[in-house]
């Protein structure tokens, strides 16, 4: 018992297929993003409320939602950004669901992820949204910019456009940094230098990318989790490039199925969750090497990848669990949503002694 564990605090049923969710900041609130039965989408606010979960508000909406982000909204307005069944980038006032306060068709079918950062008082730059989509477009857009993006990256002329499932940023650790990496379902992963509009890296996992997620996205790259079908997930570690080998990195497996989320705790970056097609949470700590990087026969630096200690796994659904957010403010806090139609509130024990 004196080890981390997952404990599944409180849990609700819903008429409704859950895609995304995500803790409001700064509150004991989070948001449900899905598809009602007649196909139309739906926003939810959900509480914590003692030994419930209170439905504080609900909307809902012409197509359905498959995604969203609070991270480029500042934490006064908390305004929430969702992609949508039918490409569309919207972005909503948590009090009055009516009307976006902004909105773009940013894809010409669904937009399968989007990712947001510059907008919470966190790091450096612009506030920005990266949408990627089934189209293999990844876009990225200013919102006080309204319907041109602010860039695009797609597939050379000639070649045949992957269907692009996840999109994270990192490198924001100043007013001129910043990177986006994408991930595809053929197992590419592609990371572009925002600064010089260029493909920085790239590599190939040889499974679809399920989900990307840098440890912090306001620092200098550390490091970067992947995760794929048939059960691995990579954790690259970002510090050292070497000219043609790239980033080192370690594969773990796990879940015994698609490993659909990750998560980085946001009070330690070395910690993080992994969902799995099962029904199952793991709960990962990463251990650096003595040493981060060391010279090739030529004199060129290289990194060294570390290991994983699993700290624990908790099975808790039979479907599987498509999404997972950490609470920004209360540690060891978490949510999650599966195919069964279910949200989860979580918690994990012991993660202070770490």
């Amino acid at each position: 018992m004196d080890k981390s564990q997952l404990v599944c605090l409180l849990e609700k049923s819903l008429t409704c297929s859950v895609f995304d969710v995500k803790w409001i900041p700064c509150s004991a609130k989070f948001v449900v993003l899905g598809c009602l039965p007649r196909s139309t989408g739906t926003i939810k606010i959900f509480e914590l409320n003692g030994s419930e979960l209170t439905l504080i508000k609900e909307a809902e909406k012409p197509k359905a939602l498959k995604c969203g982000t609070f991270g480029a909204s500042s934490l006064r307005e908390r305004r929430l950004a969702t992609g949508d069944f039918d490409g569309n980038l919207s972005i909503w006032d948590l009090e009055d669901f009516e009307r976006p306060v902004y909105t773009v068709k940013a894809h010409k079918e669904l937009i399968n992820a989007v990712a947001g950062f510059g907008g919470q008082n966190i790091g450096c730059g612009a506030p920005e949204i990266a949408t990627c989509g089934r189209d293999g477009i990844v876009k990225l857009w200013d919102p006080r910019q309204r319907e041109v993006p602010v860039a695009v990256m797609k597939a050379k002329e000639g070649e045949t456009p992957r269907d692009c499932w996840a999109v994270a940023f990192g490198n924001s650790f100043n007013n001129d940094e910043r990177v986006i990496a994408s991930g595809y379902d053929n197992g590419d992963i592609k990371m572009f230098d925002l600064r010089k509009m260029q493909v920085q890296w790239e590599t190939n996992l040889a499974n679809g990318v399920c989900d990307l997620h840098f440890d912090r996205p306001d620092i200098e790259m550390n490091k970067l989790v992947a995760t794929t079908l048939e059960a691995k997930f990579h954790v690259f570690d970002l510090r050292t490039q070497h000219p043609t080998r790239g980033f080192a990195y370690m594969t773990e497996e796990a879940h015994k199925s698609t490993i659909w989320c990750v998560r980085h705790l946001p009070q330690n970056r070395e910690v993080f969750a992994t969902t799995g097609g099962a029904g199952s949470v793991h709960l990962w700590k990463y251990e650096y090497p003595a040493k981060r990087f060391k010279e090739d026969s030529e004199g060129v630096k290289e990194g060294v990848p570390g290991s994983v200690t699993l700290l624990h796994n908790a099975t808790l659904s039979t479907q599987p669990i498509s999404s997972f957010d950490w609470s920004p403010d209360k540690l060891g806090l978490g949510v999650c949503a599966s195919f069964d139609q279910t949200v989860r509130v979580l918690v994990a024990t012991k993660l202070n002694l770490l």
